[in-house]
């Protein structure tokens, strides 16, 4: 005979675990004890059960919570990206990245160079949502959004605590860096912000410029060298050198013609340029 939980016991129990924080058993205690009941489970596979459904609701709302934090562009995924269009970037090292093992703990870098409409915000975005979904904290921002932020709070003395408080994001995607004005003040906040996480937490980089072209952005050459020396120590580079998506599309859709000719590379750093030597462009 299955024993009846009495009611009063009941209505103690969600008191109880209301106080342990502990929402999913409390929610799918009763069907889960009917099933163990009716099976005839040993205490421990009960217990295990309740638990498992407590740590997947959990990573659930971590998840969801992470999402809506990143600030991602709605609809930029792996499964959406056009591998094909960029042959040379392997699917397969795209994915190695997602897991964020290994790179995240180093605060190493990623760097996608290319032209406007050539895929580097959706691959950027993509790759951030991966790693959200595999536990990592991630936030995607336009580098010059960020960085009037940062001059907001330069000016109202506070930007060390509000550089310190994107130490909480694992990544944190910088997108369409050559964007900033050139502009002492603003170059001089996000370069603050490349030194302070340098070796500590992972940028991602979307840039349309290669090294070679950044003193338009930084204006002091002494500032570009040091940035682009930070930002290359341990990093992965991908150089989307690809006709715009975009572009071809309204191409295709005039002429119905196939896909031009793409090519892109992807290159490691794992050390800083020596002396005088120029990075790579």
């Amino acid at each position: 005979m299955t024993p009846v939980t009495h009611p009063i016991d009941a209505q103690r129990l969600a008191l109880i675990l209301n106080d342990l924080r502990l929402p999913a058993i409390k929610l799918n205690w009763p069907d889960i004890a009917q099933r163990a009941d009716k099976e005839g489970w040993p205490a421990a596979r009960f217990l295990a059960a309740l638990a498992e459904h407590e740590i997947a609701e959990r990573d659930r709302r971590r998840i969801e919570r992470h999402l809506g934090e990143a600030r991602l562009p709605p609809g930029k995924t792996l499964d959406s990206f056009a591998f094909d269009a960029v042959p040379m970037i392997s699917r397969a090292q795209v994915m190695a990245i997602c897991s964020g093992d290994g790179w995240l703990e180093k605060g190493a870098n990623l760097i996608l160079f290319g032209p406007p409409g050539g895929g580097k915000s959706h691959l950027a975005a993509a790759i951030g949502l991966a790693l959200i979904e595999n536990g990592w904290r991630v936030l995607f921002t336009r580098t010059s959004d960020l960085v009037q932020k940062l001059q907001v709070a330069r000016r109202e003395l506070s930007l060390e605590a509000a550089i310190a408080r994107l130490d909480k994001y694992h990544l944190l995607i910088l997108d369409d860096l050559a964007y900033v004005a050139k502009d002492q003040a603003e170059t001089s906040v996000l370069f603050e912000l490349i030194s302070s996480r340098y070796e500590r937490r992972s940028t991602l980089i979307t840039a349309n410029q290669p090294f070679g072209e950044w003193n338009r952005i930084f204006p002091d050459p002494a500032m570009t060298l040091a940035a682009v020396d930070r930002l290359v120590h341990h990093a992965t580079i991908f150089e989307m050198n690809v006709e715009s998506y975009r572009r071809r599309a309204a191409v295709q859709r005039r002429t119905g013609a196939g896909r031009p000719p793409t090519y892109a590379t992807i290159k490691t750093i794992d050390q800083a340029p020596a002396g005088n030597e120029q990075p790579p462009g």
